[in-house]
């Protein structure tokens, strides 16, 4: 389980003094039990990954804010933090296989245009949320369904 896991690399990092993979882990912890609250309920994996990914964009949003400000120590510490927390979200799938996925579910619903895209993004975030970025889905199935990409 992965709530274990972390429970398990937060004691190595803490005998380790690794401090950055300690505070990450905490902070992932934190989310995951303030989300148990909110839903009254213990999370199982795919709250933990919807948790993780959660947090996953908070970092990306936040390394890109450093970027644009001239922040390269914030900006590289954020980044830090952010692989760390890639460590346990499942396999990041690729362009091609968003794409691929994207197709079939459009496929499936019979989506013919840009107005069927709430349709297809229903049925396809379900099937890729914790393995993409929703950004990235959102702007594969656009161009797909615009017709920018066969």
């Amino acid at each position: 389980m992965l709530q274990d896991r972390l429970m398990d690399d937060l004691k190595t990092a803490m005998r380790a003094n690794d401090k950055v993979r300690r505070l990450v882990i905490r902070l992932v912890r934190a989310e995951v039990q303030n989300d148990e609250i909110r839903k009254g309920q213990k999370l199982d994996d795919a709250g933990v990954v919807e948790a993780l990914s959660r947090m996953a964009r908070k970092y990306r949003e936040s390394i890109e804010l450093y970027k644009d400000h001239g922040r390269p120590g914030m900006m590289e510490q954020e980044a830090l933090e952010l692989s760390v927390v890639m460590e346990y979200l499942p396999q990041q799938l690729s362009q091609e296989k968003v794409l691929e996925a994207a197709r079939q579910v459009a496929q499936e619903v019979g989506a013919q245009g840009p107005q069927d895209k709430g349709k297809v993004m229903g049925k396809l975030m379900p099937q890729l949320r914790g393995r993409t970025e929703g950004s990235t889905v959102n702007a594969v199935v656009t161009d797909l369904l615009e017709g920018l990409v066969r």
